[in-house]
């Protein structure tokens, strides 16, 4: 066998058993997904399609009902590697008040690296950096519960960033923000991925999320259906309507101006794209 990716899933199937009538349903069906260090994964599908309980697979929060996950060589099966996997992947949720413990920000990034034992003068070094990193570190002594949405969320990933994993797995971490909100933790994920080499994976139902990943994953009735580079498939405009799922507003764009005859170019994914495109269309560059 050959070496294994950093995070690797092989033929997860998932099954809970549903209250009201104490039946098995399927939440993950044969899943194959393999994960590189130091790339960043969207994750998109609409509710109920499986992609928060694929996250939960991805650091032993949920084991499979069949097949095995992988991470860093570890199987999350076996208990004796579940505290280092959790280590090597953090999770953060869609509400950053429900993982937010302490009375100051300083004081609730500092909350990971305590209990894992480590001397005071690493965890006020791990602290500071990991504020640095996220770019709160003027809000340090300030009351979690004063900060906007956006801060807070951002103050969560300081959290486990301080833990040093080698992955971040965000599940909908943009889903209770507002615009400005949304815009600060995607660029404090994309800054993580680009500047400090941090694995991520992000799951979202907001397309322009998906835009800046380097590889889109498409679930639905959790099961993986299309899986590539956001400009291979966001041109699949047909089979993401027929998923629930719409498209970024610069592709559509695109394409109702290319249907008018103007000649864009048919992968255009950013507003960026869109005004450089358009300008060398005018300049008859």
């Amino acid at each position: 066998m050959g070496q294994r990716s950093f995070i690797e899933l092989e033929k997860v199937c998932f099954s809970y058993i549903r209250e009201q009538d104490q039946e098995e349903e399927a939440a993950l069906e044969n899943v194959d997904l393999a994960i590189d260090i130091g790339e960043f994964v969207a994750i998109l599908g609409h509710n109920g399609s499986g992609k928060s309980t694929l996250a939960k697979h991805m650091n032993g929060l949920l084991l499979p009902t069949a097949g095995d996950v992988w991470v860093a060589g570890m199987n999350t099966k076996d208990e004796k590697h579940l505290w280092d996997i959790r280590q090597t992947v953090g999770m953060v949720f869609q509400n950053p008040d429900n993982q937010i413990v302490a009375t100051t920000v300083e004081e609730d990034v500092a909350f990971g690296p305590e209990n894992l034992g480590l001397d005071r003068g690493l965890i006020r070094e791990r602290v500071d950096e990991a504020l640095a990193i996220v770019g709160m570190s003027d809000f340090a002594q300030a009351a979690p519960h004063n900060l906007s949405g956006g801060q807070k969320q951002r103050v969560a990933i300081a959290g486990v960033i301080a833990m040093r994993p080698r992955c971040l797995v965000l599940d909908e971490p943009t889903a209770m923000l507002d615009p400005v909100g949304r815009r600060e933790v995607l660029d404090t994920i994309h800054r993580l991925n680009k500047t400090e080499g941090i694995t991520v994976v992000l799951i979202t139902h907001f397309m322009d999320e998906a835009v800046g990943a380097e590889r889109v994953v498409v679930m639905d009735d959790g099961k993986i259906v299309e899986q590539g580079p956001p400009a291979t498939i966001f041109q699949k405009m047909e089979l993401l309507r027929q998923l629930r799922l719409d498209v970024p507003p610069v592709v559509e764009l695109v394409s109702r101006l290319r249907a008018r005859k103007v000649a864009l170019p048919q992968d255009l994914l950013t507003v960026d794209e869109m005004v450089t495109a358009l300008c060398q269309l005018r300049s008859g560059t």
